[in-house]
């Protein structure tokens, strides 16, 4: 009896792993999906893409502001139900996003969704843990990095060609519906899960006063501020620098997600053996792709070959953070996830913001190397770090 139930509830906890992926896969491609129809959406409302982009720092900072706080506010909530909530909230968004008859009302729906998108990132990584099957965490939480990679693979660039045959709202409609089938799975599969671990304000002190996790969150909002700086208007910029056409832009997106893929097998099946030298091997290449976008822009070959180490070095980057966070705080995984998604936040909506600053008042060809010189002082942090806090260079 005891060897049937196990079997069962084995194929039934990955089924419940891979929706949690899945979801993680939606919740991204939401969020990263305006970079690929800035254009299109500046072209509705006659604006210029920069303005425009200006809903990209709106949303990060939302998540950054509100992801502790909803946290806290939810954290005795049965997870399950707070799931189904979270799902509601961003399908009645997406339908928003689909009817805005204004920008302004675009960026409501956004707000709508930047809210369910801070819960949902806070308790994804714990709840991936405890559903996983016995001894499969590590796993679990590659699976929801897949989800997430997927996002930039086929997320981004769908997105964007969805956006650019049937119109930027039949992207976000899409996206809704495809959430409304994974709300239904997700409320079917899940059990009732009652909340645990979540750790409360009283961690905070706790988690503020391990100088190493601190140095860490410094890190992560130094590098993600950089590379969204030059990535959030990657699109204008092969536009305008690159001369290249929208099914290009579509096939460069493509190639970074993939790459991506490869960055999180490779740190999978190396990342515990090299937990140091990945991180910061990849934190110089995000820094010298970023430099070299200009002159690369020129060749087609170079910039797709500086697409494919960029991507890879991105997710390496973000796995590698995550590790090493849920490593620093067991005893309150998801205070610490949620300062994480708020920190990795900041970043986006500080690059986002900065390269909408460049393109207004100097160029969108200039985004690449504001990224990459804020990239090198986040390398240069890193190596202090670890040179600083030792117990960052071993793996969790």
């Amino acid at each position: 009896m005891e060897a049937t139930s196990t079997t069962v509830s084995r194929k039934t906890a990955w089924l419940r792993v891979i929706m949690m992926a899945i979801a993680a896969f939606i919740f991204n491609t939401t969020e990263f999906v305006p970079v690929g129809l800035l254009s299109d959406i500046a072209g509705t409302w006659s604006m210029k893409t920069a303005e425009v982009g200006i809903m990209l720092t709106i949303y990060a900072w939302v998540v950054a502001v509100m992801s502790l706080p909803m946290m806290l506010l939810t954290r005795n909530v049965e997870r399950r139900l707070l799931m189904a909530i979270i799902f509601i909230l961003f399908i009645v968004s997406h339908a928003l996003s689909t009817v805005a008859w204004s920008f302004n009302v675009l960026v409501i729906s956004r707000i709508g969704i930047a809210l369910a998108h801070s819960v949902f990132w806070s308790i994804t990584a714990s709840l991936a843990i405890r559903v996983a099957p016995a001894g499969k965490k590590t796993q679990a939480l590659s699976m929801l990095a897949t989800g997430t990679a997927l996002a930039m693979v086929l997320g981004l660039p769908l997105g964007r060609v969805i956006g650019q045959y049937l119109g930027w709202r039949s992207t976000f409609g899409v996206i809704g519906i495809v959430a409304l089938v994974t709300l239904i799975c997700l409320v079917r599969l899940l059990p009732k899960l009652p909340s645990e671990h979540t750790g409360s304000l009283k961690s905070l002190p706790l988690l503020f006063r391990r100088p190493a996790l601190m140095a860490l969150y410094l890190l992560i909002a130094l590098a993600v501020t950089a590379h969204y700086t030059a990535y959030s208007y990657i699109e204008p910029f092969m536009e305008v620098v690159a001369n290249v056409t929208g099914n290009g832009t579509t096939f460069l997106l493509l190639l970074f997600g993939a790459a991506g893929i490869l960055g999180s097998v490779l740190f999978s099946t190396l990342g515990n053996r090299f937990p140091a030298i990945f991180l910061v091997v990849a934190l110089a290449i995000i820094s010298l792709s970023m430099l070299l976008l200009w002159l690369a822009a020129t060749h087609m070959l170079a910039i797709a070959l500086l697409s494919i180490i960029w991507g890879m070095a991105v997710m390496i980057m973000g796995l590698a953070v995550q590790v090493r966070v849920l490593a620093l705080a067991p005893d309150a995984t998801d205070v610490a996830m949620s300062l994480l998604s708020g920190i990795y936040n900041i970043g986006i909506g500080g690059g986002a913001l900065l390269g909408n600053q460049i393109s207004l008042h100097y160029s969108v060809a200039q985004v690449g190397y504001a990224g990459g010189a804020i990239g090198f002082i986040a390398f240069a942090w890193c190596l202090w770090s670890f040179h600083r806090y030792p117990q960052l260079r071993v793996h969790g």
